[in-house]
């Protein structure tokens, strides 16, 4: 596997685990939706992500919770682009959630540094649309599509099929001509599995994940940590550390979160138990 990730106009050491904070432009994400929906909103959110140490920003103006209806390319441009411009100085990459690869190309023209797709590049044109940047790429699994895919999915095995489909999709990315230093690979937690399947993939992230890529992982505030603790999205903070912190012990090079400082934090204090404080 790279020591690095090639993220566009940054390459990031993949040394200890770094964290990406979410930025949602969308008025009906499950967590945040509608906090952040105007533009400044996003912008200020942003800033006070990177202020709390956020490695990464990941910029998304399509929800993909489950239930959620399509949003046309032109009204996920009008909501991310004015965040992308005005975040183009601030240091560190911003990755752009998206699926549509219209909405690829215009962001990457943009400035954007990385392409997070929870298709896994599938659509038509979405490898085309990225194969000649230097961005980074993250392949996610999804069974279905977020308005059905939480309508009982079934596995013969989780973990060896989708660690299969990763893989196929990183191969197919290869054969694009795309550098292995610029992939990366998510199992999709919520997308098309249960608490239980999403549990098992916790628990064997790095089988599903492989070794030849980075992981990311993103269980922030989901419907499994609420399954476990009982708590509604907005008080999964606790539960949400210590998934992120058993994802690391997994394997994970990458944790997508809402609460970036509480994260930042927690890995500041693994690492020392792990690797000792200096005296």
């Amino acid at each position: 596997m790279p020591d690095h990730l090639q993220c566009g106009r940054f390459r990031l050491s993949l040394e200890r685990p770094l964290v990406m904070g979410i930025v949602n432009v969308t008025p009906d994400s499950f967590s945040d939706g509608n906090i952040h929906f105007r533009a400044d909103e996003a912008i200020a959110h942003a800033r006070s992500l990177l202020d709390e140490g956020a490695d990464l920003l990941d910029i998304g103006g399509e929800s993909t919770r489950p239930g959620a209806e399509a949003v046309p390319a032109d009204e996920e441009l009008r909501r991310i682009m004015p965040v992308i411009e005005a975040l183009g100085d601030c240091g560190v990459p911003l990755s752009v959630d998206t699926c549509k690869p219209a909405v690829m190309r215009t962001a990457l023209a943009a400035g954007a540094d990385m392409i997070n797709d929870i298709r896994g590049f599938s659509a038509p044109g979405a490898v085309e649309a990225v194969a000649r940047a230097d961005c980074a790429l993250c392949l996610m699994h999804m069974r279905g599509e977020p308005r059905t895919m939480q309508d009982a999915p079934v596995y013969r095995d989780v973990v060896t099929e989708i660690h299969d489909f990763l893989a196929q999709g990183a191969q197919r990315l290869r054969q694009a001509g795309i550098a292995a230093d610029r992939i990366v690979l998510d199992p999709g937690f919520g997308f098309g599995k249960t608490v239980a399947h999403n549990y098992t993939l916790l628990q064997q992230f790095s089988q599903a994940v492989g070794q030849d890529y980075p992981g990311l992982l993103g269980v922030s505030r989901k419907s499994m940590i609420g399954a476990v603790t009982g708590r509604p999205a907005s008080r999964r903070l606790g539960g949400s550390v210590a998934a992120a912190l058993a994802g690391v012990m997994r394997g994970a090079h990458i944790l997508r979160v809402h609460d970036v400082a509480d994260t930042v934090d927690a890995l500041r204090v693994w690492s020392a138990v792990e690797q000792g404080v200096r005296a």
